[in-house]
């Protein structure tokens, strides 16, 4: 992981939401969707692994309220 990125992670909290907004705006649009084919098959197996852990109870699900009291 860059430097550049382990930055705006570990200070992502003291941006507002406007400003993550805009960050996973400039984020998304810097992506060049051509370039990596690969990517959307990795999410698609990376969903199908989490539904999977899901149905067999390996993993319980948690709430979007859950998961901002962790963070």
């Amino acid at each position: 992981m860059s430097e550049a990125l382990k930055y705006l992670l570990e200070n992502m909290g003291q941006l507002s939401t406007k400003e993550k907004a805009l960050a996973a705006h400039c984020l998304l649009s810097a992506m060049d969707s051509t370039s990596d084919d690969d990517v959307q098959k990795e999410w698609v197996s990376l969903a199908e692994q989490r539904s999977a852990e899901l149905e067999l109870g390996k993993v319980e699900p948690m709430t979007w309220t859950q998961i901002k009291q962790e963070l």
